[in-house]
């Protein structure tokens, strides 16, 4: 797994995909917060070439709904023909042909912004000429295209990476702005889970050689142009079954529809064609029909902003519907580094001396702990920073992994910090004892979550410890409260760590995880995820590592990060380019987002048709049933003015529905009955009202033009 120490330097570059610069942030939101993704306005004008490609009939086929339209239209259009003094048949046709444009259109401005972030990609796309090591250690250039799974092929400062590949020698620094949009460069080296590097990025320094993973074509950019592009979009298990229920709710109209050509001939009235289209276009459920994809693809885009990729859009939804999240806890519950907290003396000493002696030995030790017991001293105790440079005579005693201690010998004194056994062995070698009551402090350190270091010092006086440094994991601001809105939303979240059962429940504690897993092992990961799909429930992780690719794959929603290995990332469904491990809970949020949304607006578009039927249903029986003006309670000017209200409502609406679902419903984590609650409040009703003031206005409009009214 990755150290502390690599988690907290990749933590600190936060890339973004070029095209997504002014997209919205965690640090521009409410923490806990999913706002609406990015709109502009001006894309309806630039997608409109595409919405008119999009009327080819091999494409329309493809949703069902908005088939039965387009069919629709060209009928009332050849009808129209027939007939050209209907001015009635053409208004018809063409609010029908704009309903479909209408629908092509949401989904052509969502695809163009995936096609956008796609030739930016294309442009990181080079042809690069490939150093391949031959088994006699020789070299040989040959085109990228060439390369082969398996081939070694060696990078230098200046050279392109030519393929997707491990670092199996050597360490560099390679900008990979191509794949995150960020300058800052990246360290990959061999060994470690850093080791990934992506065809398209550039060694900035030193040497590296790298054994290719993928086939020419194959690599992480041309997937991600493919995805991004939509190209490789399938449609997810939630939206198949939604199609389904639309196409069986159009044949259900279709018929109803069929059957009332006899029944009116039989009540003496007539039902033209024209009148039969338009009935069965405002009677089925096209405003949903016509957003179903455009919601989809808006979805994976959002995650696209936040520089996530999904491999599909099975886990963008998979991602909704989490119920239990594994976080790793280095670098996501905490920051990553323990720091100090605080100084505590043995008894006979107070706590200045600690800190000065302490702050004394940790100038040579350059860990991130060692520079943050520098810092406590110099905050809480007003001790002045000083430099190895300002002491003359002081020999230096640098912080190594085999001595585990670092301290100075100046002014007579020696001093040493630095793990408990280390430093007591130190104390024992001088002749010296350790306090008693030592060992209790650095117990309770422990107890409480927190490491301990001892503090100690050879004078006049002998060897002896002067007191205890607690070092602390440090949870994140705002952790509690967010696990505690993950807990409001029925997620429950279990902490990972190798710590000590000990260690890992104080941390747990104070972040407010409902759960922990201690010392754990790629088999306990397993294991853990599987009684938990085996209970019903999908669950999510994050992991960069090699050992954590089975869980990975294991788990519903498996996130990897860009820095880890290439086993991580082919594992999971999610890779995040910004490597930042607690971009996990608004992956779910998203996912929830994505879920709400389309939830939202067929609840919103099945509301709508009620009061459709209120407009036309009046309007064609009412003279043969008078009974039925009673359901003319809208009391629209004309039958002809009922159905053409009807159907440019129908079409306007779609239009009015494509920002919402493609910034998405705005998501606040609540439990599930008091966002049904709001569903059905916000669109449900408003649902219901909105159409019945919208015909009635369209109406009052259309009883203005003479012949109509």
């Amino acid at each position: 797994m990755t150290t502390d120490t690599e988690k907290h330097e990749d933590s600190m570059s936060t890339p973004t995909l070029a095209p997504h610069r002014d997209a919205p942030t965690g640090h521009d939101r409410p923490e806990g917060r999913v706002g609406g993704g990015h709109f502009d306005a001006g894309q309806l004008l630039t997608s409109v070439p595409e919405a008119l490609r999009k009327l080819d009939p091999r494409v329309m086929v493809k949703s069902p709904v908005m088939f039965v339209v387009w069919i629709g239209s060209v009928l009332t259009t050849v009808f129209s023909f027939q007939h050209p003094g209907d001015w009635f048949g053409w208004t018809i046709s063409a609010w029908l042909w704009l309903t479909v444009l209408f629908a092509n259109l949401a989904e052509a401005v969502a695809e163009g912004r995936g096609k956008a972030q796609a030739d930016t990609l294309r442009r990181a796309k080079t042809d690069t000429v490939a150093r391949r090591l031959l088994t006699e250690g020789s070299e040989e250039r040959v085109p990228g295209t060439a390369l082969r799974i398996g081939d070694l092929v060696v990078c230098e400062a200046g050279d392109v990476v030519p393929g997707d590949g491990d670092v199996v020698e050597g360490v560099a620094s390679v900008d990979e702005s191509a794949i995150t949009g960020e300058s800052a460069p990246v360290i990959r080296e061999s060994g470690g889970d850093r080791s990934a590097v992506t065809g398209g990025t550039k060694v900035l320094s030193d040497r590296i050689v790298v054994r290719i993973t993928t086939r020419p074509g194959e690599t992480f950019i041309d997937r991600m142009i493919g995805l991004v592009e939509g190209a490789a979009r399938q449609k997810t298990p939630n939206e198949v079954a939604l199609n389904i229920l639309l196409a069986s709710l159009t044949i259900v109209f279709l018929l109803a529809c069929a059957t009332l050509p006899p029944l009116a001939d039989y009540a003496g009235t007539h039902l033209s064609l024209v009148v039969l289209v338009a009935l069965l276009v405002c009677l089925i459920p096209t405003t949903i029909g016509a957003l179903l994809s455009a919601i989809g693809i808006a979805g994976m885009d959002r995650l696209v902003q936040r520089n996530v990729l999904a491999m599909s859009g099975r886990a963008v939804e998979a991602a909704g519907d989490v119920s239990t999240l594994l976080l790793d806890k280095t670098g996501t519950i905490t920051l990553g580094n323990r720091r100090a907290a605080e100084f505590v003396p043995v008894s006979g000493t107070t706590e200045a001396e600690v800190a000065d002696a302490a702050q004394l030995s940790s100038l040579a030790d350059e860990t991130p702990e060692g520079r943050s017991v520098v810092v406590l001293a110099k905050e809480r105790y007003g001790l002045r920073e000083r430099h190895q440079g300002e002491l003359a005579h002081a020999e230096w005693i640098e912080f190594t992994a085999q001595t585990r201690m670092s301290g100075v010998d100046v002014d007579g004194r020696r001093i040493r910090k630095g793990a408990v056994a280390s430093v007591a062995a130190w104390v024992e070698e001088q002749g010296g004892t350790v306090a008693g009551d030592a060992g209790g402090i650095a117990a309770r350190v422990s107890e409480a979550g927190g490491t301990p270091l001892l503090v100690a010092v050879h004078d006049g006086e002998g060897a002896r410890v002067l007191g205890v440094i607690h070092l602390k994991d440090v949870v994140k601001d705002g952790m509690r409260e967010r696990f505690g809105e993950l807990r409001r939303m029925g997620i429950r979240t279990v902490m990972i760590t190798g710590d000590n059962p000990l260690t890992a429940k104080a941390i747990a504690a104070e972040a407010g995880v409902d759960d922990f897993l201690a010392e754990a092992t790629p088999e306990d990961k397993m294991a853990l995820i599987k009684r938990e799909q085996a209970g019903g429930k999908l669950v999510a992780m994050t992991g960069d590592g090699t050992n954590d690719a089975p869980a990975l794959a294991q788990a519903d929603v498996g996130v990897a990060m860009n820095t880890g290995t290439s086993a991580a990332k082919e594992a999971g469904n999610m890779v995040d380019l910004d490597s930042d491990p607690t971009k996990l809970i608004e992956i779910v949020e998203i996912g929830k987002q994505l879920l709400i949304t389309r939830g939202a607006l067929t609840t919103f578009s099945i509301a709508n048709d009620v009061a459709k039927y209120f407009a036309i249903i009046p309007a064609l029986f009412a003279a043969v049933y008078p009974g039925l003006d009673a359901l003319n309670i809208m009391r629209l000017s004309s039958p002809d003015s009922a159905i053409l209200s009807a159907v440019v409502f129908n079409a306007l609406i779609i239009i009015a529905l494509v920002p919402l679902s493609l910034k998405g419903v705005r998501y606040k984590p609540v439990s599930a009955d008091r966002m049904l609650r709001r569903n059905l409040g916000v669109y449900g009703i408003g649902g219901l009202i909105a159409p019945f003031i919208g015909i009635k206005i369209i109406d009052l409009l259309l009883s203005l033009i003479p012949g109509i009214g």
